[in-house]
């Protein structure tokens, strides 16, 4: 059997490896964060957040038909659309590891012998497996995310520019060229992370044409690359479409023309002026302007997959980011105006003062015959710059971790060197090699670890070297050890990699050379690019695989320098097999072997069950008010996919600042009618009422929602003051709402039944707590004030407190969500933990919900973990209301459905706080032998993190985790007082002895 034939048959059992793995690990549902939006859009062809991902879409839709109707299977086969997209993948980088062994080892028209087919196969192998096989690679192969055709994508332009490599010197190669920018252009519409594969395509044709490159040579061609990098992403994604809007704004609003034509004519420009240079360069024979204008020809082409927003925009579907159907909002879209930017080489630090604001440019919005000004682009100018910013945000939650990473105080003030450390030892070394090290050393559980504190982290399960980094390794606690992501791969991917670079630098600088360029520039330079603030609502691994899938190829190779290193004093054909066999074993097997548990999803429906529990416990037709990704896109994906109450309209307050969401609001969805929203569009375009500030005017009493609104609303001079620049503004005058209640209107719809009519209040009075409105808060208000209590009004339960607008002593919870009710507050306070309302709460818990297989789930991730933790303070609340009103079966029949649903064991530290409270209603209800049985089970949880972290202190003579010790200890030391209170004395006597045990372990660090 022939090389090539060998070559071939083997990549496609390695997709069939992966393809399997995928498919027997896939999640059956929808997933967690934009999974759900995905979906939702896919199913639909409708426009997702920016800068959006068409082609994704696309083929979902394609992959969608397999279900064959049945609704429930569409997320599972969008799901095998990424599993296939991986597979692929798997299947490119074995013929990518083929082509560069193959390339060094065998000479052009030399015969390839046996003992040199087992090496070159024997490193695709290893190398495509343990990329199969990586932790972050895997976990977005098994759901309906971008980055699995991300990575198809970048593993086809570097196989493709292999393949022109390989044939350069043959007629017509250079139709691998024209492929590479082709599929380059097309993974615009997948995801822009695949641009970062361009400088390591320029440096393969470079080393290919050049027969003996000089540093010379090599630092032009890196800037080429650059600038080649910089035209795709800058002058074809983002100027060209510029230039496109404001060809339109003259056409439109000058030569008084309709909307569309200038891009019309500039598109006919274009076309037109690449038609004629082609034709020149053909006709002077002018091969690298042809290459040029032909592969510059076919990105735009591949770019062209974002037609599909532009036109579904025009039948404005449900889901509508940006509304991107005229020039000036696709513009918005592919620039991502609505993230906002971040200083890269030159700006303001965290303690910068803002001393003025810029304009930077003009703003516009199609109106009814001409665009028309939305306002000015701008940014404020700071007092204090300095070079290589990292450390820039003025969040307070920001400003805390930047002074506790560094070590600052409050006077310091920021240089060079400063953001430079803080550049290496977090953004590079926390972020960045803490993922690297999770693929490719171990990990130590699946805890959020942006922090830095225990858990989250990277381990080998060498224990000697892990404990120079992380203290005492002797007795692990549940946290790690009961944790499926607990995976330990003693350094051998990871040392196998480094062998595999050492040996392909030392043996062809130039391939070496490009895969270290690829690694880098998806790698180190994202971090550099991206500048990312600390505390991001999760972990981002998954945006850095490009620079694994680098280091995999080198995983591959080391069967080469182990061949040639460790057994070259066998025949060269065992050398092969032995070599091979160590690189499976010690990448690929341990690999798959660690982490099959942890990336099993197979049993998890708990982002589909809560996404479905948020709207059917929403009474009918009701508005249902949602903050950020897991508390939305899920429900997104429920209501458009699965056609789950359509009755239910649902908001999310994140994306309400927007004037086309805004406009999604005034409109019918689904089998929603539009919402009670009294604004006009000219009152909510963009650029009008961004924001508006609150100016004490003095007034004492609650002042009518309506007449705060018209004061908002209002045109009219006097109501708005005069800004810095000259601007007028409209602003609050009053925090102090009232919204005056007809009790009639509120039993009529069902709000409150007739039974509790004599609860509601006449008026709700609220104060509103922030020093300014938005736009979004506006809609809300609006909303409020026009309602009439007409459609019932939630909130999630899960989204910051701000969120609410002053509203908590009216929210009562009914499970997942919060419903508003006009009731007389049971109290006089403002700060109020939990309110309840018992009935509808009881039945949502007892017969509504479903639980996602929580119980018996393989393996829950962090976001599945916190769930739990939700899901016992909601058991939490409705078992107090319930005792509360003196209804103590219903209670114990809550008790019981506890036991029933939630998982035997613990996920975390905050499982544990909740579980407290959960532990003394069993005490309540004298429920002792289960209470008292809890209660052994939390502290034996608690005492083996607490001896660890103990252990840990000791080996480091310095208190580690102080805020887990210090959890731990105050619940601790608060279920000694719990048995003592309820007379367990023999249980609270060893409790406290366990507690003075550890405060005497703890003691000599306090203070250290």
């Amino acid at each position: 059997m022939t090389y090539s034939r060998i070559n071939t048959i083997t990549g496609w059992l390695c997709f069939f490896t992966a393809a399997v793995t995928y498919i027997l690990t896939l999640d059956p549902s929808a997933s967690f964060w934009d999974c759900g939006e995905f979906i939702a859009s896919a199913f639909r062809l409708e426009v997702v957040h920016q800068p959006g991902a068409p082609l994704v879409s696309m083929i979902q839709r394609l992959f969608s038909t397999l279900a064959f109707g049945d609704l429930t299977k569409v997320a599972y086969f969008m799901n095998i659309a990424s599993a296939m997209a991986s597979a692929a993948t798997i299947l490119f980088l074995f013929w990518t590891i083929t082509a560069l062994a193959k390339r060094t080892l065998v000479k052009q028209e030399e015969e390839i012998n046996s003992s040199k087919i087992i090496t070159i196969i024997g490193a695709g192998l290893v190398g495509a497996l343990a990329y199969a096989f990586s932790d972050s690679f895997w976990f977005s192969a098994i759901e309906a995310e971008v980055y699995a055709m991300s990575s198809l994508c970048t593993a086809i332009a570097l196989w493709g520019i292999l393949k022109w490599e390989s044939q350069a010197d043959k007629p017509r190669a250079d139709r691998w060229l024209a492929f590479v920018a082709y599929i380059i252009g097309l993974s615009i519409g997948v995801h822009l992370l695949n641009l970062l594969v361009i400088p390591a395509v320029i440096f393969v044709y470079y080393f290919r044409r050049t027969p003996k490159p000089t540093n010379k040579g090599i630092i032009k061609t890196f800037a080429v690359s650059i600038l080649i990098l910089a035209f795709v992403q800058f002058g074809i994604i983002q100027y060209m479409v510029s230039t496109a809007a404001f060809f339109d704004l003259f056409f439109v609003n000058t030569l008084s023309l309709g909307f569309g034509t200038g891009v019309l004519l500039f598109a006919i420009l274009l076309i037109s002026a690449l038609t004629l240079a082609i034709r020149y360069s053909i006709k002077r024979n002018k091969k690298v302007l042809n290459l040029a204008l032909v592969s510059t020809t076919l990105l735009i082409f591949g770019y062209s997959s974002f037609a599909l927003l532009i036109i579904r925009a025009q039948a404005k579907p449900n889901l509508n980011n940006t509304n991107p159907e005229n020039a000036f909002t696709f513009l918005n879209y592919v620039n991502r105006a609505q993230y906002g930017d971040r200083p890269l080489l030159y700006g303001e630090n965290y303690n910068s003062e803002k001393i003025d604001l810029k304009e930077t440019g003009k703003l516009y919005r199609k109106g009814s015959e001409k665009y028309e000004s939305a306002g000015t682009n701008s940014k404020y100018v700071f007092d204090k710059n300095t070079f290589i910013p990292r450390m820039y945000s003025d969040k307070p939650e920001h400003i805390r971790f930047y002074k506790s990473w560094m070590g600052f105080d409050d006077e310091h003030k920021l240089s060079l060197a400063d953001n430079l450390k803080y550049m290496f030892s977090f953004q590079a070394g926390h972020m960045y090699m803490r993922y690297f090290m999770w693929n490719f050393v171990g990990r130590q559980n699946n805890q959020d670890g942006q922090l830095g504190e225990n858990g989250g982290g990277w381990l080998s399960g060498v224990k000697p070297i892990d404990a120079i980094r992380l203290g005492d390794q002797k007795n692990l606690p549940p946290s790690i050890v009961d944790n499926k992501a607990y995976n330990r791969f003693f350094f051998l991917p990871l040392i196998l990699g480094l062998i595999g670079a050492v040996w392909h630098f030392k043996r062809n600088q130039k391939h070496a050379g490009v895969i270290a360029l690829l690694f880098f520039f998806t790698g180190v330079a994202i971090v550099l690019y991206l500048n990312s603030v600390p505390i991001e609502p999760r972990e981002r691994d998954y945006a850095y695989v490009g620079s694994f899938y680098a280091f995999a190829i080198w995983i591959g190779l080391s069967v080469i320098g182990l061949k040639e290193w460790l057994f070259k004093k066998l025949t060269p054909a065992k050398a092969a097999v032995f070599a091979s066999s160590i690189g499976l074993l010690a990448a690929p097997v341990i690999m798959a072997t660690q982490g099959w548990d942890d990336h099993n999803r197979s049993e998890s429906y708990l982002a589909r069950d809560i996404s479905v529990n948020y709207l059917k416990s929403c009474a009918p037709n009701a508005i249902l008010f949602t903050y950020g990704d897991n508390d939305t896109f899920p429900v997104w994906y429920a209501q458009e996919v699965e056609n789950v109450r359509p009755d239910v309209r649902v908001v999310n307050l994140s994306l309400v600042n927007f004037d086309w969401a805004i406009d999604g609001m005034r409109k019918k969805q689904n089998e929603s009618a539009p919402l009670p929203v009294s604004m006009k569009p000219n009152q909510y375009a963009a650029g009008t009422r961004e924001v508006m500030y609150y100016q004490d005017f003095k007034i004492a009493q609650s002042i009518e929602l309506k007449d705060i609104m018209e004061v908002l609303l209002s045109d009219n001079d006097a109501d708005k003051i005069t800004l810095q620049d000259g601007s007028k503004s409209n602003v609050l005058p009053t925090k102090n709402f009232k919204l005056t209640i007809n009790p009639k209107e509120v039993v009529d719809t069902g709000t409150v039944p007739v039974e509790d009519a004599g609860k509601i209040a006449n008026t709700m009075e609220w104060t509103y707590d922030s020093n300014y409105i938005t736009k979004g808060t506006l809609a809300v208000l609006d909303i409020l004030a026009n309602n009439d209590w007409k459609r019932p009004i939630y909130f999630t339960n899960a989204m910051p407190d701000e969120q609410y607008i002053g509203l908590k002593k009216y929210l009562y919870s009914e499970g997942l969500n919060l419903r508003l009710l006009p009731l007389k507050p049971a109290t006089a306070k403002e700060e109020i933990f939990e309110q309840v309302n018992v009935k509808p709460f009881y039945n949502n818990i007892m017969n509504n919900y479903k639980w996602g297989n929580i119980k018996y789930a393989n393996h829950l991730d962090r976001q599945s973990a916190d769930d739990v933790t939700m899901f016992t303070n909601m058991f939490n609340g409705l078992i107090g209301g319930l005792i509360s009103e003196g209804k103590i079966a219903e209670s114990k029949n809550v008790i019981d459905k506890y036991y029933a649903v939630m998982p035997d064991k613990f996920y975390s530290m905050r499982q544990i706080m909740s579980s407290f409270y959960f532990t003394e209603n069993l005490y309540r209800l004298n429920d002792l032998n289960r209470a008292n049985a809890f209660i052994n089970k939390s502290a034996d949880y608690m005492n083996k993190e607490l001896r660890h972290l103990a252990a840990v202190s000791e080996s480091k003579n310095q208190l580690s985790s102080e805020r887990e010790i210090q959890v731990y200890m105050t619940y601790l030391g608060q279920m000694v007082k719990l048995t003592q209170a309820y007379k367990q004395t023999e249980l609270s006597n060893k409790l406290e002895k366990q507690y003075n045990q550890f405060m005497t372990r703890f003691t000599p660090f306090l203070g250290s």
